[in-house]
C-alpha cells in the first residue's frame, strides 16, 4: 500500500546543489549563506530585520524574551496550536492562558479576546504578550488585535509558523504591520523547509539585536558593546549576558534560501489543491475551510470538519479507519491546555468551548505541492467510502 502523508517537503537539484556548495565552502556554520538568507526574507515580507535560529520554537523563546517578558507576567495565546505557542512563555518564568476560537477561521477569537481583556483589565491581571497563531496559513485577525493592544498596551508576536507566503489586507505575512515580532517555521513539512529552522522578523532595531546576541549565547564582538576592560587584556569579544545556542547553520540556510526562489509557486499550488478540495468534498459530510475575504492563506494545512451528526462512526474511527488505508490524516490540534502537563496548572476540559467543540470532529488531510490529482482522487475517495452510512 502506497501511504501518502498529511505533508511533504518538495526538494529540487537546485536545492541539492545549493546544500552541496555550502557543504565544499570555509563555512558551515556563522557564514554567509544565513545573513544572505534573512535578508530574503525579510525583503520578501518587507520587514526591516530577520533573526534566523535553530527552529520555530527557539524563535518564540528569544522573542518572549526581548519582550522582557519575565516571572509574574501572563501570556495569552490560542488553545488550537502546537504547545510552543505558550511553552515559550513558560520557559522564560511566566504563566500562560488561553482565549477561545473564532468558529469560522479557527483563529483566535478577537470577541473573546475583548472580552477576556476587559476582566483581566478590572481584575489587574492584563497580559504582557498576545501570541495569535495564524492555524493552517490563514492569517488572524491582526487589525483587531492590534487595535486592542493600542488600548490594553500589550505586545504581539505573531506564530506564523505556517504561514510564509501568506498575506493578509494586500501585506505579506511577516511585514509586522500589526505586531512585534513574528515568527516563521522552516520545518520539511512546512511551506518552505530548511531541513529544520525557524526565523524571526521585526521592524525594531533593539529587538532585533536583542534576538541576535539571544540566539548566540549573548556573546558580542561589537566594541560598541562591549564592557570597557584594561587596555593590556585581549578581549574580542563579550558575554555580556546570558543567552542559548540558538543560531542556524549555512547548510540549513542555503537549503533555506533555495527554497525561497519557489515560495510563491508552492502556495500557488497549495491554492489550487485546495480548491479541487473544495469542490471534490461538496457532497461528503464535511465543512471545508472558510477563507476571510481580507485574507490570503498559505494553506499550509487543509482542514475538514467532521459532520458527525451525518456519520455513523465517531472521530477516532474516522481518523484510524482513514490510516488504516493509507491516508495519513492529522489533528491540528488537541487543545493545548487539554495535555497532561497543562492540566497539572489546573486547566480542565472545556476552558474554550469552540476550541473543545473544534477538537471533537477535526481532522488535517493531505495537503502538498506534490500532491498529485490521483493521490488527491484516493484521499476523496477514502473518505467518501469511510464516511458513508
Amino acid at each position: 500500500m502506497t501511504i501518502i502523508p498529511y505533508g511533504r517537503q518538495d526538494i529540487n537539484q537546485a536545492d541539492i546543489d545549493a546544500v552541496v556548495e555550502v557543504l565544499r565552502s570555509d563555512f558551515l556554520t556563522q557564514g554567509p549563506v544565513i545573513p544572505a538568507f534573512e535578508k530574503a526574507v525579510a525583503s520578501y515580507c518587507g520587514a526591516l530585520y530577520a533573526v534566523a535560529v535553530s527552529n520555530a520554537t527557539s524563535a518564540l523563546h528569544i522573542a518572549c524574551l526581548a519582550l522582557n517578558v519575565g516571572k509574574g507576567d501572563v501570556v495569552w495565546t490560542t488553545p488550537i496550536t502546537f504547545p510552543a505557542s505558550s511553552n515559550c512563555a513558560l520557559h522564560c518564568g511566566a504563566t500562560v492562558d488561553f482565549v477561545d476560537i473564532d468558529p469560522r477561521t479557527y483563529n483566535i477569537s478577537v470577541n473573546c479576546l475583548a472580552e477576556k481583556l476587559a476582566r483581566a483589565e478590572k481584575a489587574g491581571n492584563l497580559p504582557q504578550v498576545i501570541i495569535p497563531v495564524h492555524l493552517c496559513g490563514q492569517p488572524c485577525d491582526m487589525a483587531g488585535i492590534h487595535a486592542l493592544s493600542q488600548h490594553y498596551g500589550f505586545k504581539i508576536i505573531e506564530d506564523a509558523s505556517h504561514a510564509i507566503g501568506g498575506r493578509y489586507r494586500g501585506e505579506p505575512i511577516g511585514s509586522c504591520c500589526y505586531s512585534d515580532i513574528t515568527v516563521f517555521s522552516f520545518h520539511p513539512v512546512k511551506i518552505i523547509t530548511s531541513g529544520e529552522g525557524g526565523m524571526a522578523l521585526t521592524n525594531d532595531t533593539q529587538l532585533a539585536k536583542h534576538m541576535q546576541l539571544l540566539r548566540s549565547h549573548s556573546i558580542t564582538s561589537d566594541a560598541a558593546d562591549m564592557h570597557p576592560r584594561a587596555p593590556t587584556e585581549l578581549w574580542n569579544y563579550q558575554q555580556i549576558g546570558l543567552g542559548f545556542n540558538y543560531r542556524m547553520t549555512d547548510i540549513h540556510a542555503a537549503l533555506g534560501l533555495s527554497q525561497m526562489q519557489r515560495l510563491d509557486e508552492f502556495v500557488t499550488k497549495r491554492h489550487t489543491i485546495a480548491k479541487r478540495y473544495d469542490e471534490l468534498l461538496t457532497r461528503i459530510p464535511v465543512v471545508t475551510p472558510w477563507q476571510h475575504a481580507n485574507s490570503y492563506s498559505s494553506f499550509h494545512l487543509y482542514l475538514i470538519r467532521l459532520k458527525l451528526d451525518e456519520i455513523n462512526k465517531t472521530h477516532r474511527q474516522v481518523y484510524e479507519a482513514l490510516r488504516a488505508a493509507g491516508i495519513l490524516v492529522n489533528l491540528h490540534y488537541i487543545p493545548v491546555y487539554r495535555h497532561p502537563y497543562y492540566e497539572q496548572m489546573g486547566f480542565r476540559a472545556g476552558y474554550c468551548p469552540q476550541g473543545e467543540q473544534y477538537y471533537s470532529d477535526a481532522i488535517s488531510i493531505p495537503m502538498y505541492p506534490g500532491l498529485t490529482e490521483e493521490e488527491q482522487d484516493r484521499v476523496v475517495a477514502a473518505l467518501r467510502e469511510v464516511t458513508s452510512i
